[in-house]
């Protein structure tokens, strides 16, 4: 009897193991996109208040156009994208920190990264200052230099802006407060877009109107959440104060921030790079025009997908803080998942609609063919975009900033951009080759990134996030007693 009974037993137990897994799994994958889906309201509003900028400008004439876009890439590139990079490090320390229930850490380190971002913008501004020489340097019509440099300039103050607005957006993210996130960036688009209209047209300021619309939206948005973060009690055990302990955590947090700012900036500076190069190809303007397309759809996806990315950096980042390994792993897989789902939504439908969707950006018919000719690249471009974007916020929660900057060097520098050349050049595919070279970066990167991510040993990484969080608990401590 008792040899009857074991086996079933055993099997029972089993099955109800599996199911408790797919249970806990799947409860992982509600959470996950439960974040998600308010995140990407966040950022797609945050990115809406310099295209619809552009666009408002843009019905003024073809020069206000060309002088806001190439102004809007230069203080991406060299600005914004810097900032939002080095903020990254704050994913790593604040959500483990807040994973491991150590709350007056998260303050102290938000603190941190304000100080620093808003030291590091100044340089950027003066960089921003000599813009028109910059780009005279690099060739561009002196016309659109100038205007460019104009909106740069009066772009400075949005720069600082942003340096709080940031800081405390990821404070925010790591402790799942999404809500005052989605409130004040819906808030600051709603006020920003009237009063652009005003600055640009009613009151005829122009690029200058554009760029200082963006600056009051940006410090309204770090006002709103600065002021909630004082009064909700829901931050009361991690509100953040101003000290000169600040620079008790510079080197943790620049052992995070450069090589996250690395991997943000490198990425976003192969896809600049690529669009400055269909410059040069013999008919530029058409070449160039079809890349800007494909560059701005492209970046649109990245505002959407990025919130499912968020989320999997916030998830991942608690779980390993609280000593939860099986946690971490079950939200990194939902991330993953999810994202796979999206990947193939957005692609399909892309794809299904070639012929109608150019139509958005040009009525011109030599552009829309290109680009129904570029469609199925830039379909697995946005396919292998979903799952870097992803596996980058796995990256960023697990503190592995240095291997994900390592693996955009390889990726892009090494194969994509000299494949991209290959074809564009030799093999005369031009713009299609191009991109083609970056879509070849980005698969290398996904799949490598896939690899590192599916080897993990989560329980080593859990354990190495603690030490990190009691070292630093014993170093605060002891600065306090001396």
């Amino acid at each position: 009897m008792k040899s009857t009974e074991a086996p079933l037993l055993v099997k029972n137990k089993q099955q109800s193991e599996e199911e408790e897994r797919e249970r806990i799994r799947w409860e992982k994958m509600k959470k996950v996109a439960s974040m998600a889906a308010p995140m990407v309201a966040v950022n797609m509003s945050q990115f809406l208040l310099q295209a619809t900028s552009t666009m408002i400008v843009g019905h003024r004439n073809e020069l206000s156009l060309a002088g806001i876009a190439l102004g809007s890439s230069f203080a991406n590139v060299t600005g914004f994208g810097i900032l939002f990079g080095l903020s990254g490090a704050l994913e790593t320390l604040c959500g483990q920190a807040f994973g491991a229930e150590q709350y007056q850490n998260l303050g102290p380190y938000t603190f941190t990264s304000m100080v620093y971002l808003l030291i590091i913008a100044f340089p950027i501004s003066i960089l921003w200052i000599f813009m028109n020489q910059i780009l005279i340097l690099l060739h561009q019509d002196p016309q659109v230099a100038e205007l460019a440099s104009v909106y740069c300039l009066w772009l400075i103050p949005a720069l600082f802006g942003y340096s709080v607005l940031e800081s405390l957006v990821r404070y925010f993210q790591s402790q799942s407060l999404i809500f005052p996130m989605v409130l004040s960036s819906l808030a600051a688009l709603s006020f920003h877009v009237p009063l652009c209209w005003l600055m640009v047209h009613r009151f005829e300021f122009g690029v200058k109107g554009a760029a200082v619309s963006i600056g009051i939206s940006y410090w309204l948005n770090a006002v709103f959440l600065w002021v909630y973060m004082k009064r909700s009690q829901t931050c009361l055990k991690t509100r953040i104060y101003m000290s000169k302990d600040a620079f008790l955590h510079t080197k943790i947090f620049f052992q995070f921030a450069v090589p996250s700012a690395m991997m943000c900036c490198l990425e976003w500076l192969a896809f600049e790079v690529i669009t400055l190069l269909s410059g040069l190809l013999p008919n530029s303007k058409l070449e160039t025009s079809v890349i800007s397309i494909c560059l701005t759809t492209s970046t649109l996806h990245y505002n959407l997908v990025n919130g499912i990315g968020d989320a999997a950096s916030t998830n991942v980042a608690n779980g390993l803080g609280a000593g939860n390994p099986r946690g971490a792993h079950d939200s990194a897989s939902a991330a993953v998942i999810i994202a796979a789902v999206e990947s193939v939504i957005v692609s399909s439908t892309l794809f299904l609609s070639r012929n109608v969707w150019p139509y958005a950006y040009s009525n011109v018919e030599e552009v829309t063919r290109y680009v129904t000719k570029m469609t199925p690249i830039l379909c697995i471009s946005i396919l292998m975009d979903s799952f870097v974007i992803v596996l980058s916020g796995i990256v960023r929660g697990t503190g592995w900033q240095k291997i994900g900057a390592y693996v955009n060097i390889a990726s892009y520098y090494i194969i994509g951009i000299p494949i991209g050349l290959l074809l564009c050049f030799h093999l005369h595919f031009n713009g299609k080759g191009l991109w083609a070279g970056l879509v070849s970066g980005s698969t290398l990167q996904t799949l490598i990134l896939f690899l590192v991510v599916g080897f993990t040993n989560w329980t080593k990484e859990a354990n190495k996030a603690r030490e990190r969080i009691l070292d630093e608990k014993v170093r605060r401590d002891d600065s306090f007693v001396n």
